[in-house]
């Protein structure tokens, strides 16, 4: 078990955080307008602050944006709060970005494999009408960052090639179920593959100026 799965797993703070944002979201899910698109996934999707700029007038797309990613979250989880997250919104296209963390955390990969077909399965299931969009994931920068303890333990059990590896193989899940699978990362990454320094908080999840350019990217999908 890796540090950063100690220290996950013994902060109540985390899970009061989870359970509250989870009763959030089905408290907003009683008035939310169906046919539109979801965004889902664990903290790559949850801090996307999409909704805000939808709410600020600063993007507007044909169909409104929802965002009921949880952060720290793995595939597993999604699984278990699918309702909440997915089933109650009858959304018309989902992006789902999820299972980061069940690499980091060492899951076994036949389970977090399994899982995310399962997610799939359940979706091509309940939803056959969506377009579903499973997105590759992004790069993360290990050379600038992962120098003092927080950004040791972060990446300690994640790299480039895990994660690209991994997103190989979820590529060939979606396409078992015939839902697209997309790589949005264009321009976020420098001459060696690495997260540019400028789009990232902590070398693995974007800031505000990242998420413009994955929403660029975007684009095509969410007017597809």
């Amino acid at each position: 078990m890796s540090e950063e799965t100690k220290s996950l797993t013994l902060n109540p703070q985390l899970e009061a955080f989870q359970k509250n944002l989870l009763t959030k979201y089905d408290t907003a899910n009683l008035s939310v307008k169906k046919g539109q698109t979801l965004f889902v996934g664990s903290s790559l999707m949850e801090i996307f602050p999409i909704e805000k700029w939808e709410e600020e007038g600063k993007v507007e797309f044909s169909h409104y944006i929802y965002n009921r990613a949880v952060r720290a979250t793995t595939t597993a989880f999604l699984l278990e709060h699918i309702d909440s997250q997915i089933f109650n919104l009858e959304p018309s296209k989902i992006f789902i970005n999820i299972g980061t963390n069940d690499i980091g955390f060492e899951v076994p990969e036949d389970e977090f494999l399994t899982n995310y077909d399962k997610i799939m399965s359940e979706i091509a299931d309940k939803l056959p009408d969506t377009e579903v969009y499973v997105m590759r994931y992004y790069p993360i920068n290990t050379v600038d960052f992962g120098h003092d303890t927080d950004e040791k333990t972060l990446f300690e059990t994640r790299s480039n090639e895990k994660f690209q590896t991994a997103s190989d193989k979820i590529d060939k899940i979606a396409q078992k179920h015939n839902f697209h699978f997309i790589d949005v990362n264009a321009g976020l990454s420098d001459e060696n593959g690495n997260l540019k320094k400028e789009l990232t908080i902590d070398g693995a999840h974007l800031n505000p100026a990242g998420y413009a350019i994955v929403l660029e990217n975007l684009k095509k999908y969410l007017e597809a």
